[in-house]
């Protein structure tokens, strides 16, 4: 799924961004399903996304409403059929928390879901997001082909106790959240739940420092070249945070399935 919240995908030119499209859907060449984030700042500017995410081969798209302005349910209704018909593969709700996201009732989820063809899944993020994802599943019933949470899995195992299908976390350690899934897809809840608090630290650390801390897990992995960010104010991670980081990394080791270069200075 790219590029997303979790990310610095707003920061994007939308040249950029149908790069990113263009280059996933190339690198995994049909070995998993592609999500393509096209939220916008317009109706006019997802639909141009969802369109070229269409056409170049993704799975499906993920939007949220737009994320400066904040529409009303008519408008997000107008929005979400824009979308699909422009996309031509199966669409995502993501219902997210503020200042970006325009949290939706269940009630307009359910709409959404039942009235607009193509619009069949649900990516939920709001304040208690899992008591919602139940609500949209009793109100949508056979229109909600699949649901997730997102929120770095922190909420996973009473997600998947509500019927989630996955989740959507940041992508610099999914083979940690994988393990977790796979424990709770083999029934192993206590294994699962051992799993998960291994993985809580830097679940915490992401709190804080977002988006800095998936591209810095990434650099360290030698996953990406540089963790450099184009965000104007972004944190940065000092030297006492840098350690720390270190240090839930080397405790997050044997869930992660590619070997950790070792940095200069740690």
């Amino acid at each position: 799924m790219a590029p997303v919240n979790a990310s610095e995908f707003f920061a994007l030119t939308e040249s950029e961004r149908k790069t990113v499209v263009e280059t996933v859907v190339e690198q995994t060449n049909g070995r998993v399903p592609v999500v393509a984030g096209v939220s916008g700042s317009s109706t006019q500017v997802a639909v141009e996304m969802a369109s070229h995410a269409g056409q170049a081969g993704a799975d499906a798209v993920m939007a949220m409403p737009p994320f400066v302005r904040h529409p009303g349910p008519d408008e997000i209704v107008e929005l979400y059929a824009a979308v699909a018909s422009a996309a031509g593969v199966p669409v995502w709700i993501q219902d997210y928390i503020p200042p970006m996201g325009t949290p939706m009732a269940p009630a307009l989820l359910a709409k959404l879901l039942r009235e607009i063809p193509g619009v069949d899944h649900l990516k939920e993020e709001t304040a208690l997001a899992p008591q919602v994802m139940t609500q949209v599943k009793n109100l949508a019933g056979d229109a909600l082909k699949g649901m997730m949470g997102g929120m770095a899995g922190r909420y996973l195992l009473e997600e998947y106790a509500r019927g989630a299908c996955g989740t959507m976390p940041a992508c610099e350690v999914a083979d940690a959240h994988v393990a977790v899934w796979n424990a709770l897809e083999n029934g192993q809840q206590v294994e699962a739940r051992r799993l998960f608090r291994q993985l809580l630290p830097l679940l915490n650390i992401e709190a804080m420092y977002s988006f800095v801390v998936y591209k810095e897990v990434l650099y360290r992995r030698g996953i990406i070249a540089c963790s450099k960010t184009r965000v104007p104010g972004a944190p940065m991670l000092d030297t006492h945070a840098s350690r720390e980081l270190d240090q839930i990394l080397l405790d997050l080791a044997p869930l992660l399935t590619a070997t950790l270069p070792a940095r200069a200075g740690s």
